[in-house]
């Protein structure tokens, strides 16, 4: 490779996606045309334990291990695929850092029993509307070494150049190879590695429903679980041959986002493996070349021992089958038709195209067969459990298609809770799940308040912070896969305690207090109140001073609340007029009105233009000027006002001055 394409990577391998797209378009351009082969489209490791020998008075384990890659010998270019024979294995002591125990560059395939064979494709074109034109071929390499016994196990790596340029989930994929590998347990673990059963698919067709079975098979009858796992790097696309395994441990290849390693299709639903049948279903939907790695882990008492990848390069194309099965998926649970937890009985949906006759098997791993021909059935059944259903359409025609989906059985299963507390702003309501299951235990509770917030533990307690309606949820789920969901309107109190509006007198005079918002009142301070535990005490003041006054309030709901009232007694009545008003109906200021403390009357209220022309007269406190003048806008400047009132003792008197109009 140039060296200036070798430069953009960094100390850990990692690449901008910038970068890794221009390496990718340059290396197209400048490399020989062998070089970007991309042959091989997919491999696996796997070992099998043979039994232990004594070598030189050292115990060792001998083990078979099993490399298989596929090759594309339709667009592979066969000088490449020559190239893949030999193959090289390296073997690593697998310790923190790992050393190297052999490497072998003379493994080769062997061409007779099934060491060489073209993969079946599984259709037939007579059912395939546009099929594409396909040749897969499986290489197996195979070695048995005698190993030392070792506390760390070993490491059995091939690497190889060049994927295909044509991935479009992966960033730059012309330019990382791919690295295949196997783990040894170490002494006191013999195992033998899980196989997968099934050869890859070579045609998946654009939105038509994807099953296929990815399972493996255990020889030690290990537990097994599955789920999508990452790919990782090889070789370069200068090395044609294979090549002895660089040190691990290895990077990952960068995906083209929204894509990843656990989301590596598109499609609705979306694609998934299921984590105990290993199935891979959903519908695609988009075109293109996706490399996909699932992962086999195997469990002995309850421990992971390992794990045996197998990547492939699933290619979606635009054909269609002829004839389709289709189930759908109603649950969230994979590969699942329906978790029923109401009840026994099951109605059936039936999706599917092409057909002219329907076949039913409503439990396939039963004893007793119970099958259907309507096109769509209901079933009950006999008890809970879990059942595989299996759909075929146009049984024993030219071009059958089947499907399986799980039903799961387990009622009776409802959402419902409780709450309690007081229902006012600030105060905490607890929340009390009361879900009924039969199937134990309940795993998830997830709660929707009303106000946007939230919780997930099954007893939550949440406080309210404004008085309102508010519709809460709770979604729960038991281990079984059963769900449902509660609705519930939980009314708090809008309680807003008032005591009224702060209020200045004259001495000699009283106050009539107009308290709202409860039902109970109690004054916290008596001075002056003839009742503290009413609403509209009266209070009276011979003297000036200022008076605060504190109202506890309690409501029908139990909620209760603190507000004050402030009297001020002054020595004798005044007025208080603004010196500059703004008319401009912007909620501030927009009227010019007295403000009169202790004057019982105002008989006249008058404003004057600097002409002397009277624009605007009141009879009242109340009343005040809005800075018209016969509906129009009066002119801005100043004007002068005049005041003819009555004081509390029956006294007439006269006040005037001047305001500025502005807006």
């Amino acid at each position: 490779m140039p060296t200036f394409l070798r430069k953009h990577k960094t100390l850990f391998g990692q690449q901008s996606v910038a970068v890794k797209i221009l390496a990718s378009f340059l290396v197209v351009l400048l490399l020989p045309v062998y070089a970007k082969a991309s042959h091989i489209v997919g491999g696996d490791f796997t070992y099998t334990y043979v039994g232990d020998t004594m070598i030189g008075g050292v115990l060792n384990q001998r083990y078979k291990v099993t490399l298989y890659i596929y090759q594309d010998c339709i667009t592979g270019v066969q000088d490449a695929i020559n190239q893949d024979n030999p193959a090289f294995f390296t073997i690593y002591e697998n310790r923190s850092t790992p050393t190297v125990f052999k490497v072998d560059t003379s493994v080769y395939f062997d061409r007779g029993n099934g060491g060489d064979i073209k993969v079946p494709s599984n259709f037939s074109n007579d059912c395939i509307n546009r099929a594409p034109q396909l040749c897969l071929m499986r290489k197996r390499f195979e070695r048995i070494y005698n190993l030392p016994v070792s506390t760390a196990g070993y490491l059995v790596v091939y690497q190889r150049c060049c994927r295909n340029a044509s991935i479009i989930n992966v960033i730059a994929p012309g330019d990382e190879g791919a690295t295949y590998y196997c783990v040894i347990p170490p002494v006191g673990t013999r195992n033998s590695a899980a196989v997968f059963k099934n050869y890859p698919p070579q045609i998946i067709c654009l939105n038509n429903p994807l099953y296929y079975d990815h399972s493996a098979s255990d020889p030690d009858g290990d537990s097994l679980s599955y789920e999508f796992c990452p790919a990782q790097v090889g070789a370069t696309d200068a090395d044609i041959k294979p090549v002895t395994a660089s040190l691990p441990p290895w990077d990952t290849v960068g995906y083209f986002p929204p894509f990843s390693y656990s989301n590596p299709m598109s499609g609705f639903p979306p694609i998934a493996v299921d984590p105990e049948t290993g199935i891979i279903s959903g519908t695609p939907n988009k075109l293109g070349r996706f490399l996909v790695t699932v992962c086999c882990h195997e469990w002995r008492n309850g421990i992971k021992i390992n794990t045996t990848k197998r990547e492939f390069q699933f290619v979606v194309t635009d054909c269609s089958k002829k004839v389709v099965a289709d189930v759908p998926l109603l649950s969230h649970a994979p590969n699942t038709y329906m978790v029923n937890c109401t009840d026994y009985t099951v109605p059936f949906i039936n999706n599917s195209s092409g057909g002219f006759e329907y076949r039913w098997y409503f439990d396939i791993e039963g004893r007793t067969p119970a099958t259907s021909t309507e096109f769509e059935p209901t079933y009950t059944y006999p008890d809970t459990g879990t059942y595989l259903v299996k759909l075929v359409v146009n049984p024993g025609s030219t071009c059958p298609d089947s499907i399986t989906r799980f039903v799961k059985i387990y009622p009776v299963f409802k959402a419902e809770f409780d709450d309690t507390g007081r229902y006012c702003p600030g105060l905490p309501i607890s929340f009390l799940d009361n879900t009924f299951s039969t199937m134990k235990p309940i795993t998830t509770w997830q709660w929707n308040f009303g106000d946007g917030s939230t919780s997930g533990v099954q007893n939550p307690v949440h406080t309210y912070t404004a008085g309102e309606t508010y519709n809460v949820t709770l979604i729960s789920e038991n281990a079984k896969g059963c769900v449902d969901s509660s609705l519930k309107k939980i009314v708090v109190q809008n309680f807003k305690p008032y005591a009224g509006d702060d209020t200045i007198i004259v001495k000699g005079e009283y106050v009539q207090f107009d308290a709202k918002g409860g039902t109970t009142y109690r004054w916290l301070r008596r001075v002056n109140l003839n009742d503290t535990t009413i609403a509209n005490p009266r209070a009276s003041y011979d003297d000036t001073g200022t008076y605060v006054y504190y109202l506890r309030v309690t409501s029908d709901y139990g909620c209760v609340g603190i507000d004050t009232m402030k009297v001020v007694v002054v020595d004798k009545g005044y007025f208080v007029m603004p010196t500059a008003f703004s008319p401009n109906n912007d909620g501030h200021n927009d009227v010019f009105r007295p403000l009169a403390v202790g004057y019982s009357r105002v008989k006249a209220f008058r404003v004057f233009s600097r002409y002397g022309q009277e624009v605007f007269l009141g009879n009242s406190i109340e009343q005040g000027w809005d800075g018209r003048v016969r509906g129009k806008d009066a002119d801005l400047g100043v004007y002068f006002w005049q005041i003819d009132f009555t004081d509390r003792l029956g006294k007439d008197g006269r006040m005037s001055g001047e305001v500025t109009l502005v807006r």
